[in-house]
């Protein structure tokens, strides 16, 4: 953790050079204006300790600087009773606190151990939660490729476009990408450019002064105020008038925005993730959108495919929704039956991971006895599931359905434990857990690929990882 110690008085900064003895940090000390803003501009910094005097420079605000430069900085203001007003005047601009001076080696270093815990605690719950979005985008070649790119552009600043259908979880990749930033305590805000009217969206984004428009009544603050300090997510950029891509172009270059009816620009430290389902590059070529706005916005490109592209996450998904929905529907799932899962394995979502969700919840509505049923899916899932089971051979069903951890219908055959196949009649009343059911796939995929780990994995749509993840929770030993 690098660490900036900035204070005139000479003394302090040597006794602390002296007697730190925090381990794994680096200290950036400094004593005199000369040498800060060079010692600024060298490092990467993520804990600042600055004296009131230093925290304007040639007209600049350090404190709003230093957040720019370093999304997630930690700042607080050294400062004593005579210099008071400019500790509380930081704090309002984004610093966390302030330490009363004479302030000891010791006081700063437990406040840096607090920092520091909360830096590795952060660490770990990423690590986990990335082995989650493995199972919830999916572990599918593409899908790690987007994940790889967005574990590495998530702490930086740079905007991101994010392209896809409807429903394909653009907005849900955008707050990954926030939690895995340095700003993942600050705001993040979501706006569907395409749901405001156009005569409002400039207000609603920058902000109005009072008057400045019939029934602006008082100061309005602006969404991008709102998000100052963490992340503001601009879904459906491409219905943004061009007046309002004008402001933001001019946001992306200088970080200013002017409410409107004001000619006062405020400096705004905010991060900008765009997203869209049109084709901004015709929209270009049609005069509808700006080129210059669409390569600001276009730092780093990630294009979400579409859920029938990635079926391998819909069991993942379809128990994340059981969950989701269990307490507003007030049903408790246990079971899904055979038929169902295939059905929902088949359906060809125009909705996306959207229309997903409301089935599920649809289904577990309807549902009886804490089991869903294939009359509980709607109607549209249902007729799908039954014109490809009438359209294809069985036993090539039986090797579609092996692509993904789903069974298929009643009525064809199924694997057995060993890996064989069993009469559907014997196992008309049978209906196992969700585990079982996983559990038989794999060993059925295994048993077909002559325990080819690598074939497995390739017929599955899943990594090796994920395989052996699987193979130690479902207690399956390599000699089965």
């Amino acid at each position: 953790m690098n660490i900036l110690i900035a204070d005139l008085d000479e003394s302090f900064i040597s006794d602390i050079q002296r007697s730190w003895s925090l381990g794994d940090t680096n200290l950036i000390l400094c004593s005199d204006r000369d040498t800060l803003m060079p010692l600024v501009k060298k490092d990467s910094i993520d804990l600042a300790f600055i004296e009131v005097p230093l925290l304007t420079l040639s007209n600049m605000d350090m404190v709003s600087y230093l957040k720019e430069r370093n999304p997630g900085i930690e700042i607080f203001v050294l400062c004593d009773s005579k210099n008071w007003p400019g500790a509380t005047s930081a704090i309002a601009r984004g610093a966390n606190s302030f330490l009363m001076k004479p302030a000891t080696v010791e006081q700063l270093e437990e406040t840096a151990k607090k920092i520091q815990a909360q830096q590795q605690n952060k660490s770990t719950h990423q690590l986990m939660e990335s082995q989650v979005l493995d199972s919830l985008l999916g572990d599918t070649p593409e899908m790690r490729k987007i994940l790889k790119t967005v574990y590495k552009i998530a702490p930086t600043t740079s905007t991101v476009l994010i392209t896809g259908e409807s429903g394909s979880g653009k907005e849900f990749l955008a707050n990954v990408i926030h939690r895995y930033s340095k700003r993942a305590n600050a705001p993040f805000v979501a706006v569907n450019c395409g749901a405001i009217p156009e005569n409002l969206i400039e207000s609603e984004l920058f902000g109005s002064k009072k008057g400045s428009y019939t029934g602006s009544t008082a100061d309005k603050k602006g969404l991008f105020e709102s998000a100052n300090g963490g992340t503001l997510f601009l879904d459906e950029v491409g219905e943004l008038s061009a007046s309002t891509q004008v402001k933001l172009l001019r946001f992306l270059q200088n970080h200013e925005i002017r409410r409107v009816g004001e000619n006062e620009a405020r400096y705004l430290d905010v991060r900008i993730i765009a997203a869209t389902n049109r084709n901004l590059q015709q929209a270009m070529e049609e005069g509808r959108f700006r080129e210059d706005l669409y390569y600001r916005l276009n730092t780093f490109h990630l294009h979400l495919p579409p859920l029938r592209e990635r079926r391998v996450v819909i069991p993942t998904l379809v128990r994340y929704f059981v969950l989701k929905n269990q307490d507003t529907t007030g049903k408790e799932i246990k079971e899904l039956e055979p038929a169902a899962q295939y059905a929902l394995s088949k359906y060809p979502y125009p909705g996306n991971i959207r229309e997903l969700e409301n089935i599920i919840e649809h289904a577990m509505v309807l549902s009886e006895g804490g089991i869903i049923r294939l009359e509980d899916l709607p109607e549209s899932v249902q007729e799908e599931a039954r014109e490809k089971t009438l359209a294809i051979p069985h036993q090539k069903a039986e090797q579609e359905v092996a692509a993904i951890p789903l069974q298929p219908a009643t009525g064809s055959a199924k694997p057995d434990s060993a890996g064989g196949s069993s009469n559907a009649e014997e196992d008309a009343g049978e209906i196992l857990s969700l585990e079982e059911m996983e559990r038989r796939h794999i060993l059925h995929a295994l048993s077909v690929c002559k325990g080819n780990k690598t074939e497995v994995c390739k017929r599955l749509g899943i990594s090796r990882a994920t395989l052996w993840r699987k193979l130690k929770e479902l207690q399956i030993a390599v000699e089965d």
